[in-house]
C-alpha cells in the first residue's frame, strides 16, 4: 500500500500524459499506443496507467478532451479577433478540416467515435459536449454574420448542422488519405459552398 501510494505522489501530471499519448498517435500512429508503451514514454507501468484511466477507451476520450480544449481555445482567439464574419467563418472551416491523412487529432476522434458503439451515458455525453462547443460557436458565428448583413438570411442553427455533416464528411475523407481528396481539394469545395449559400442568391435547399 505505502509503495503505490508513493508511486502515485510520484505520478507525472496527467496533462503529461495525455500529451505523451497524443505525441505517440502523432508520431507512431493509434496502433502503437498502448498502456504498455504509454507507461514506458511517462515512466509509468501499465497498472498505474488503469489506476487513473481505468480502461483504454478512458484514455482515449480524456485525450480527445485534453486535446479539444486547447482547439477550442485556438477557435476561440480565431472567432473573437477583429474581422469580418466570413474571415472568422473562413478559419473555423480551416481549423475543423484535417492537416492531413493520419491527422493525429482527427484519428483520435474517429476512434473514439468508433468505439461509441458501446460507449457507456457518461462518455456519450462527454462527446456531445464536445460536438456542442464546435456547433454553438459556429451557430453565434452565422447568427453575427445574419444580423450584419454579411451572411444572406439562414437560419443559423439547421444551417450549422448542414454545415458541419459536410465538414465531417470530407474531413473524414481526408484523415483516412482517400485518393483524390487532400485538404486544400476539400477547402476549396467549402468556399465555394458557402459563397454559394451564404452570399450569393437564395437556395431553396438551406434556407431557413
Amino acid at each position: 500500500m505505502a509503495g503505490a501510494a508513493r508511486a502515485r505522489k510520484n505520478a507525472p501530471p496527467r496533462e503529461h500524459v495525455l500529451a505523451a499519448a497524443m505525441e505517440m498517435i502523432a508520431e507512431r500512429g493509434l496502433e502503437r499506443l498502448t498502456m504498455a508503451a504509454l507507461g514506458r514514454e511517462v515512466g509509468m507501468s501499465s497498472g498505474h496507467l488503469l489506476y487513473y484511466f481505468h480502461s483504454k477507451d478512458e484514455l482515449l476520450l480524456r485525450t480527445l478532451e485534453w486535446s479539444e480544449g486547447r482547439l477550442g481555445a485556438e477557435r476561440g482567439r480565431l472567432l473573437t479577433r477583429t474581422a469580418t464574419a466570413r474571415a472568422r467563418l473562413d478559419s473555423y472551416v480551416e481549423l475543423y478540416v484535417p492537416d492531413g491523412h493520419r491527422d493525429p487529432h482527427w484519428t483520435l476522434w474517429l476512434e473514439v467515435w468508433n468505439r461509441s458503439q458501446n460507449a457507456d451515458d457518461d462518455a456519450r455525453d462527454r462527446q456531445a459536449a464536445i460536438e456542442g462547443a464546435w456547433h454553438r460557436d459556429l451557430v453565434a458565428l452565422l447568427a453575427e454574420g445574419v444580423s450584419r448583413g454579411e451572411f444572406r438570411r439562414v437560419d443559423p442553427d439547421r444551417f450549422a448542422a448542414r454545415l458541419r455533416a459536410l465538414l465531417d464528411g470530407f474531413s473524414i475523407h481526408v484523415a483516412i488519405g482517400l485518393r483524390g481528396t487532400d485538404r486544400e481539394q476539400v477547402l476549396g469545395h467549402v468556399r465555394e459552398f458557402l459563397d454559394q449559400e451564404l452570399d450569393g442568391p437564395h437556395h431553396p435547399l438551406f434556407a431557413s
